[in-house]
């Protein structure tokens, strides 16, 4: 008997680039690199998780919650304590004023807020989503299943910096969403201040909703990180995301959140309570307890993953590769054509294998059409050890030889 795969399953699989042409699902490029890495001994920079844990009070808040019983259901759109906490920290670092009762919800990771956001702000297959290129492949495949059409933007070497012309081309009547991952996965970029105005701008033209994804608000190197939805006009159509996983080195807890104007912050929690509807029951106070930390904590954190970025990036230089160097998030992104290579794809199942340093080719983030203008182009992780980035670095020198 032959069953019939639902079209929104179909949509989903094509927009996370894992339907075969037979029909069949692959698996994800992190997965696929990942077995790679560790059936060769390979350094893993290819997945972007720390290596090290998170700070010691948050950890120990956790196991308190636990053993305190704190085990079951927590309310729906997250724990009290928790949600004061977003606030706290929304008007310390940047001057918001959050209602943790009606304009913040917790969520199972960053990626379930976005999911449950374009899901209720998706109204027709007639509504467009405009992201920029690269893009964090979840991105598409939430797109997909919410039955809008992806219109991207592309972002260009070295600096990856939008082209406001290009911008305002993509963004039109039927934009419903613009969607900004800032500090950028996966290029390392973090965008201009002018080019956020230009979005807001925009959106503002077309009535269209900015979602924002700043789950690397605190990994921004050099300057403060700037929330779209501190810009003038922006707050009434802002929702803006992050999470704990990558400031307190806890990505397996998946504890995240979105804020913004209450209408909208029901929108997505009316769809949000029939997809987990709700998660995390100890890790939730811990996460509290982390942003609350002293500010030192935070612009130690910033310091520390750019001593680490230039670790690595020296390391892919001394390779010979050409490096963008990033101004925010995990990762920096290297050009293989430097050596000849013409596929990133196989240069890392390849090259990078034989020097046992494993990255993922940027053609896992990008549409299938725009495949060729970033074929050479390979992420890196930094948030490793450093130990683990010195052997690296070490490592990808005899890609040198």
């Amino acid at each position: 008997m032959q069953h019939q795969i639902p079209g929104a399953w179909r949509r989903t699989a094509a927009g996370a680039g894992l339907l075969r042409p037979d029909g069949s699902v692959g698996s994800t490029i992190f997965a696929e690199m990942s077995a790679l890495a560790a059936s060769t001994g390979a350094i893993n920079l290819g997945q972007g998780f720390p290596d090290e844990d998170g700070p010691a009070e948050v950890l120990e808040a956790a196991r308190e919650a636990i053993a305190r019983g704190e085990n079951q259901y927590p309310p729906g759109i997250g724990i009290l304590d928790l949600r004061e906490a977003i606030s706290e920290h929304q008007r310390r670092f940047y001057g918001l004023e959050i209602d943790p009762a009606t304009q913040v919800v917790v969520t199972a990771g960053a990626t379930e807020a976005l999911a449950a956001a374009l899901l209720a702000l998706i109204d027709s297959p007639d509504d467009e989503v405009v992201v920029f290129e690269p893009y964090y492949d979840s991105y598409a495949a939430c797109v997909a299943l919410s039955g809008a059409r992806l219109r991207t933007v592309p972002l260009r070497w070295p600096d990856f910096q939008p082209d406001p012309d290009e911008l305002a081309t993509v963004v039109n009547d039927r934009t419903r969403v613009i969607l900004v991952n800032n500090p950028h996965n996966p290029t390392g970029a973090v965008f201009d201040h002018a080019v956020l105005e230009e979005i807001v701008r925009l959106a503002h033209a077309h009535d269209a909703v900015i979602l924002t994804d700043e789950v690397y608000e605190h990994l921004s190197f050099g300057a403060p990180h700037t929330p779209v939805a501190t810009l003038p006009g922006a707050w009434e159509r802002t929702l803006t995301v992050s999470s704990g996983g990558k400031t307190f080195r806890t990505t397996g807890w998946k504890t995240g959140w979105i804020t913004g104007p209450a209408e909208l912050v029901a929108a997505v929690n009316t769809v949000k309570q029939y997809l987990t509807f709700t998660s995390g029951s100890p890790f939730q106070p811990a996460i509290a307890v982390g942003l609350r930390l002293p500010d030192a904590f935070f612009t130690g954190l910033a310091d520390e993953l750019r001593r680490k970025s230039d670790i690595l990036g020296d390391g892919l230089r001394a390779a010979g590769l050409a490096v963008s160097p990033p101004r925010g998030s995990y990762f920096t992104l290297a050009d293989a054509a430097s050596l000849g290579a013409t596929d990133a794809d196989d240069f890392c199942r390849g090259a990078l294998a034989e020097a046992g340093v494993v990255g993922v080719p940027i053609t896992a983030f990008v549409t299938p059409e725009r495949r060729a203008d970033y074929a050479t182009f390979i992420r890196f992780a930094a948030c490793k050890r450093v130990e683990v980035l010195g052997e690296a670095a070490a490592r990808l020198a005899s890609l040198a030889r």
